[in-house]
């Protein structure tokens, strides 16, 4: 089968990735046993060590410490998404008093690690008389940071775009503002949703950073539950990574289900889609052609 994408592997080409494959599939599996062994041989299956998952009133304190752990995600989420969409406008101003404080503040935002700027937020902030709970120091911080990273993605997908669509805006007789607001920054966020995506996941991932400032968050409950007198330290790192892991993995599915529907929706894409019967029918370009064996898979 001919592809107009890439060179079709041969026969040599085919059988080198087929041994390749099975070989990382059964280092894998050999690692995993390894650890599976380990764990075994150490007796972090033994029914003492997961003796505590046994009770009610833990796994309530685990649903409570992913309610906290999902409502400061949440939070940061949405205003990370609103502040990078505020500081991409403002560096992309054509104002210089605009676009140089906006990126002074965005470079500091993105220098300061998040740890550092939650421990000010909830410990330094009280030095000037100026107390913060640690689920306001977790949000703040994780939005200052993620905020700025975003606005650099979201710049970024503006200036990869033709400058023949800024041009088509101010032609058909848009201002500035309704050219960025209808024609770029779509197109930007679609380009870079993987990205968006993936900060988004970081975002969640860092919210564990609260647990140093107290804030009950999923691993300040782990930190909890391995000072029990079994120290079920394995246990519950296999418990709450799971979760964790589970989260993200649900983040990213929703993020794909996302982008194809964004893809294959010929409003937003704004042409009619393309078939084999029209490929058939109607002299098209090598574009439309890659664009129909995309819609097809």
């Amino acid at each position: 089968m001919s592809s107009v994408l890439y060179d079709v592997p041969g026969p040599r080409a085919v059988l080198r990735n087929r041994i390749l494959g099975v070989v990382t599939v059964l280092v894998i599996a050999g690692l995993l046993a390894f650890t599976v062994y380990r764990f075994a041989e150490t007796g972090q299956f033994a029914a003492e060590k997961w003796y505590v998952f046994t009770f009610t009133a833990v796994w309530n304190g685990i649903l409570g410490a992913l309610g906290n752990t999902l409502a400061a995600f949440g939070a940061a989420a949405v205003g990370s998404l609103v502040l990078g969409f505020l500081l991409a406008v403002g560096r992309l101003s054509d104002h210089a008093w605009v676009r140089v404080p906006v990126t002074g503040l965005t470079e500091l935002f993105r220098a300061v690690p998040v740890l550092i700027f939650m421990m000010l937020l909830f410990y330094g902030l009280p030095t000037i008389g100026v107390r913060m709970s640690p689920y306001w120091a977790v949000v703040i911080a994780l939005v200052a940071y993620n905020g700025s990273v975003l606005a650099e993605a979201l710049r970024a997908g503006v200036e990869a775009l033709p400058r023949g669509q800024r041009e088509a805006g101010f032609a058909i007789g848009l201002r500035k503002n309704a050219v960025m607001r209808l024609i770029l920054l779509p197109q930007a966020v679609r380009a870079m949703l993987p990205v968006i995506v993936s900060q988004l996941v970081v975002t969640l991932k860092d919210t564990a950073l609260g647990f140093i400032i107290t804030y009950p968050e999923l691993l300040y409950y782990a930190k909890q539950l391995i000072t029990q007198p079994a120290r079920p330290i394995i246990p519950t790192a296999i418990v709450i990574g799971a979760i964790y892991i589970t989260m993200c993995l649900v983040l990213s599915g929703v993020a794909k289900w996302l982008e194809v529907r964004t893809r294959r929706s010929p409003r937003v894409n704004g042409r009619p889609p393309v078939t084999r019967a029209t490929v058939a029918a109607h002299d098209i370009t090598s574009t439309q052609i890659i664009a129909t064996q995309r819609d097809e898979g």
